[in-house]
């Protein structure tokens, strides 16, 4: 296969730019237009080529695009423009800031200038600032010219790093998912139903007052005062956010638009808790109008092209990107699946969602080498029914549905070293069971005496920090799954990636040490049992991405979400695909050997209906 390496330069101005719009917003706009572009075929020169429309596209044409893979930094926007404006899709598609992402972590810095620097490759220049609001016309041919140089410079730096990164051991299935994630953009299939959405959006509007007035706001001063705003979020079953003060040293309500536990409730399953939280930090919409908006002006504009940013998480997963997260659509509420089923599938074809069951807790028993739990899930037993005959003294035939769900909320809840004091907050919020702290703590112990093992796994985790810290190395977990780096402060995962606990240091305090890693110049506490949720969430990961890549041979991924793959057939291969998608999300590598996994699935023509 041969190589291009693509850099494209186009106009921009003060409004016009990626800091204004979305990438999508900015590629689809009638004022978008090609200044020049660079191209360097495999390790030939790099050539830069500056034309109208008409002959940008006929130089591209020049190029055997199905034999060739392109490589960008920040490809999801080149790709776009190649797929979108000139209708060429390369067979693959390569992207350094993503493989940035990936080696280097989320917290460090990934534009181009940065990574060259990093690996010393050469330095970014700064013409494209002279190219402020200046048409491709505007140029004078020595201002052209220079322009070019500056491309021919990304691009060449671009190829550069592409190869030192791959000389350094990106994993080539990596590669894969990241071509498949950035196709889910720069190649659409997915369709929205533009009348349900303004429907959806007429309905939220009106339904805001009212959210606000049975949320029994009738003063603003109550929205403003942190106890009653706090009161008003735990009768919604929301225990309020909390931060230590920078003035008195206290706890205190984090409820400042620059609290990110404040503001993620934006975004909470419950409207009316978007309600108030949306009037409190003063917006005029709350997320799910400012959503439906987006989702409108899209469909305007076209096909829907999903953005997912690969590697956007510490553990590796999947995020939202340009302003779209469909990793956090809602899932509970009378409203919860309108967005979801105003996303189509083209005409004659369907969607299938697959999403991998219970896999945090089955990674978790399996890693700890929990056998009698990993045998449960391997028999297809109810594991939270087995939980809660313990906790009540009773068989797992006589659990109650509600006992159940208690079982449910202790075993994806303790199963990372939670306590019994937010057990307790866990049970109210999840399972709407009250609980005095006595029982939350006989609850946590009989889950701590039964699951020994995972209680083991916690421990040696956190003595595996402790060592790290130091700079000496100590596996945990199955054997042969984990790795340990100590020399740069991290995990290695079965892919060959790393999560990494970058700054890591211990803190002396009057229970002993503590230890924390910095996250984006702030201190982020670790300690055995959030290792070990780490770890679980990455080697989920890791296998979903796996059986994504194996799924994506034979049909076409348009989304994953969490533990989730959506593929779209034609209505005719539905039953044929659906099988063959169970069959592969019930598959394991080969470094997973005795880790039973399974799924459910369901068939519709829109995201909602499945």
């Amino acid at each position: 296969m041969n190589l291009i390496t693509l850099d494209w330069e186009t106009y921009y101005d003060q409004q016009y730019s990626l800091s204004k719009l979305t990438t999508e917003e900015y590629i689809r706009d009638e004022r978008f237009e090609v200044v020049g572009l660079c191209i360097k075929h495999n390790d030939g020169v790099v050539e830069w080529f500056s034309g109208s429309h008409e002959e940008v596209a006929a130089y591209l044409a020049k190029f055997d695009w199905g034999n060739t893979g392109m490589l960008s930094h920040n490809t999801m926007f080149d790709a776009a423009i190649l797929s979108w404006r000139f209708g060429i899709q390369p067979k693959a598609l390569f992207d350094t800031l993503s493989m940035s992402r990936a080696l280097h972590g989320v917290n460090a810095r990934h534009s181009l200038k940065a990574v060259a620097e990093r690996y010393g490759v050469g330095e970014k220049g700064n013409e494209v600032q002279n190219a402020l609001g200046k048409r491709r016309a505007d140029f004078s041919d020595l201002e052209l010219a220079r322009y070019g140089e500056y491309c021919k410079t990304d691009a060449q730096l671009c190829y550069d790093i592409f190869n030192l990164m791959l000389s350094r051991g990106f994993p080539k299935s990596e590669l894969r998912l990241i071509d498949l994630t950035l196709r889910m953009f720069t190649d659409p299939v997915l369709e929205l139903d533009i009348d349900l959405l303004e429907g959806h959006l007429i309905a939220t509007q009106r339904a805001k007052e009212k959210l606000l007035t049975d949320a029994g706001v009738t003063d603003k001063k109550d929205l403003m005062s942190n106890n009653k705003f706090a009161d008003m979020l735990r009768e919604f079953g929301v225990e309020p956010p909390m931060k230590v003060s920078a003035t008195t040293g206290k706890e205190t309500y984090a409820f400042a638009k620059t609290d990110e536990d404040f503001k993620a409730l934006e975004e909470h399953d419950d409207a009316r808790v978007q309600a108030i939280v949306a009037a409190r930090l003063g917006n005029k919409s709350t997320i799910e109008e400012t959503r439906t908006e987006r989702f409108i002006n899209i469909a305007k504009r076209g096909k829907f092209p999903v953005p997912l940013r690969y590697y956007a998480a510490h553990t590796g997963r999947w995020g939202g990107s340009d302003k779209v997260n469909l990793q956090n659509l809602p899932s509970r509420g009378p409203n919860a699946k309108k967005l979801k089923s105003a996303i189509l599938a083209p005409e004659g074809h369907v969607l299938i969602d697959a999403d991998s069951a219970q896999i945090e807790a089955r990674v978790l028993a399996w890693l700890a080498n929990q056998e009698d739990v990993v045998e449960t899930f391997a028999a297809n037993g109810d594991v939270y029914k087995r939980i809660a005959s313990q906790i009540y003294g009773i068989t797992v035939e006589e659990v109650t549905k509600d006992q159940r769900q208690i079982g449910k909320v202790v075993i994806l809840g303790a199963g990372y070293g939670v306590g019994h004091v937010k057990l307790q907050a866990f049970l109210k919020m999840q399972a709407g069971v009250e609980v005095d702290l006595d029982e939350a703590k006989r609850i946590i112990d009989i889950y701590r005496q039964s699951n020994n093992k995972i209680s083991g796994v916690w421990r040696a985790a956190q003595k595996s920090i402790e060592y790290m810290e130091r700079g000496d190395r100590l596996a945990f977990g199955r054997a042969g799954v984990l790795d340990v780096d100590a020399a740069e402060k991290g995990i290695v995962l079965p892919n060959g990636l790393m999560i990494r606990y970058d700054g890591l240091y211990a803190e002396q305090t009057m229970n002993g040490y503590e230890y924390a890693y910095v996250t984006r110049n702030r201190p982020n506490r670790i300690y055995g049992g959030k290792v070990i949720e780490n770890v679980c969430q990455a080697i989920a990961r890791c296998i979903i991405g796996e059986q994504l890549v194996k799924i994506a041979k034979k049909h076409r991924v348009v989304l994953t979400v969490h533990d989730s793959i959506v593929v779209c057939v034609s209505e005719e291969q539905a039953e044929e695909a659906q099988a063959y998608v169970e069959q592969c999300m019930r598959w394991t590598p080969d470094w997973a050997t005795g880790l039973p996994v399974n799924c459910e699935s369901g068939i519709g023509r829109s995201y909602g209906e499945c």
